[in-house]
């Protein structure tokens, strides 16, 4: 019977085709997967319930949490340099910041827009949503409609905007013509994202960037979640009261006091402490109850407002499953960097520190990667546009220097060639009274290696040297103590003890010193360009 029926269902197949061949061709024009990358502002790992961290049992995802277990979760994912305009330059050109050029948050990425072009050839509609804060015109998006104003920031409240077609300047005036918006920006980027996605025109697939303002600081959260967290205690980091052995001279100068001093006066805003002046907590009060009281505060403000971005993600999320896209569609999820949550009494990011390096990395895409996969690869910022060209369906430029983890994505297995350390460095000694020195430094899976050369880029010991002091408030030529810090990530995975000069990691000591001097040449990081940090370094590469 089977026999007989066969050549109806050929005669079938060939009625509802024509020929094989027109067959072929409509197998071959299936649609594209679109593409959505989602970042959120500071959004670090602590505050993702996946990641299991001390505020976890807090629920503070529930949306972001089921999303990631239908995907692949990427434990080690790592900015190269943990500040916002160098982070989202990296991740836009797929190259390092002493390559593109963005070293600092002044920075320019010009023409180095290389991900929504690659993209565009590919045949793609390319759009980005909400925070740019990239300065320089988003060009080589086909449409994009980003925050302006605070210094390329936004607003928490009203957010204003520049859309494609207006004419775009950076920094905006009075006279600047922009888009008045109101209400909270979570909830008005997404409005914006719905709108956009609902008018296009569907005969191509689309690359979209939704990029929130949220969380970062000063965690201006919509009203409605005043009294969410409200009675909840907020889990504390125990170093934030004791720091034991984490840091070196060149993060508390050589009499163990914080190196925070710029003139006469010293700066306490990279801490807990400093943050409660923000928050009206009474200055009258005594530690440990002070820092306890801000630490609550704190952390409260800031988880509202990633309550804010999740349930906004819910309404994304369910516009594209009722219009049928969900399941087609790659969806990213990220933050531009991690964030200090009172870790070591740090707030902002800036350090080489886990909670400041480490990212967030969620792919959801039910057609391409199997659900509930997590892995412990280590990729970075430079790696996310050489696999999202890969993912959809190009290749790595010769120009980018990431690397595309699509076989990972894909496998769930990392390659026998695949990294096994990545590159940092953060640039802007001293800058915006944080007082972060300025430091390069190698994590692999086991062990973090640090070196602080305590020096701006600009050589500011020479008298000809010019530099735009005035732009970071700061004194530039406060050189702070070169230091080494080691970590060993696997016994001491919360950074207390840092161990280098110890005889017990001599070895491991001189081996990530030589992994670190191959990764800066591969890399293209040498300081040939700056020989008076280079001296500092050579001064110091032995001790």
């Amino acid at each position: 019977m089977n026999l007989l029926r066969r050549p109806i269902k050929i005669l079938a197949l060939f009625a509802m085709c024509g020929t094989v061949f027109s067959c072929t061709q409509k197998v071959e024009k299936k649609k594209k997967p679109n593409i959505i990358y989602i970042m959120s502002d500071d959004h670090t790992t602590q505050g993702v319930g996946v990641y299991g961290s001390r505020l976890a049992a807090l629920n503070p995802t529930p949306v972001l949490d089921k999303f990631a277990n239908e995907g692949m979760i990427f434990e080690n994912c790592y900015v190269t340099n943990a500040i916002c305009t160098p982070s989202r330059a990296a991740i836009i050109s797929g190259q390092y910041n002493h390559t593109n050029g963005v070293i600092d948050l002044e920075g320019h990425i010009d023409d180095k827009q290389y991900l929504p072009e690659e993209l565009k050839k590919l045949g793609y509609e390319t759009a980005i949503i909400g925070k740019w804060h990239l300065h320089t015109e988003p060009s080589a998006f086909d449409y994009y409609k980003v925050l302006v104003g605070h210094g390329g920031q936004g607003e928490y409240f009203d957010p204003v905007f520049i859309e494609k077609g207006m004419e775009y300047e950076f920094p905006v005036t009075k006279k600047t013509k922009t888009i008045k918006t109101k209400g909270h920006s979570t909830d008005v980027i997404t409005d914006i994202t719905i709108d956009w996605l609902k008018n296009r025109d569907d005969s191509k697939p689309y690359f979209l960037m939704h990029h929130y303002k949220a969380p970062h600081d000063m965690f201006e959260f919509a009203p409605r979640y005043a009294d969410y967290l409200e009675n909840a205690h907020m889990p504390e980091p125990a170093s934030l009261y004791d720091n034991e052995n984490n840091g070196s001279v060149g993060t508390k100068g050589y009499n163990d006091e914080l190196i925070h001093v710029i003139g006469s006066s010293v700066s306490h805003r990279n801490t807990i402490r400093n943050m409660g002046m923000h928050m009206d907590i009474d200055q009258d009060i005594a530690d440990p109850e002070y820092t306890k009281l801000t630490y609550q505060e704190y952390i409260k403000r800031y988880l509202r407002c990633v309550k804010g971005v999740d349930d906004n993600l819910a309404r994304l999320f369910a516009y594209l499953e009722e219009s049928g896209e969900l399941d087609n569609t790659i969806i990213i999820y990220t933050g531009d960097q991690g964030f200090m949550l009172g870790e070591h009494d740090y707030i902002d990011k800036r350090w080489m520190y886990e909670e400041s390096m480490r990212m967030p990395f969620i792919v959801r895409y039910p057609e391409g990667i199997e659900a509930g996969m997590r892995t412990d690869a280590i990729i970075n910022n430079t790696d996310f546009a050489p696999t999202i060209i890969e993912m959809a369906g190009g290749e790595t430029p010769d120009y980018m220097q990431g690397k595309s983890f699509k076989s990972i994505l894909e496998t769930g297995e990392e390659p026998a060639d695949w990294r096994d350390a990545t590159y940092y460095r953060y640039w802007m000694h001293m800058a915006h009274r944080h007082a972060n020195p300025a430091h390069f430094g190698i994590r692999t899976k086991d062990y973090k290696l640090i070196f602080f050369y305590g020096r701006y880029w600009v050589d500011t010991d020479d008298p000809n040297a010019t530099w735009n002091k005035k732009s970071w408030g700061n004194d530039f030529t406060r050189h702070t103590p070169p230091a080494w810090e080691l970590y060993d990530l696997k016994n001491d995975p919360n950074e207390m003890n840092n161990v280098y000069g110890n005889p017990e990691y001599k070895e491991i000591q001189d081996q990530l010193k030589i992994k670190l001097k191959a990764l800066r040449e591969e890399v293209g990081d040498t300081d040939e360009n700056y020989p008076h940090i280079k001296k500092v370094v050579d001064a110091n590469w032995d001790k």
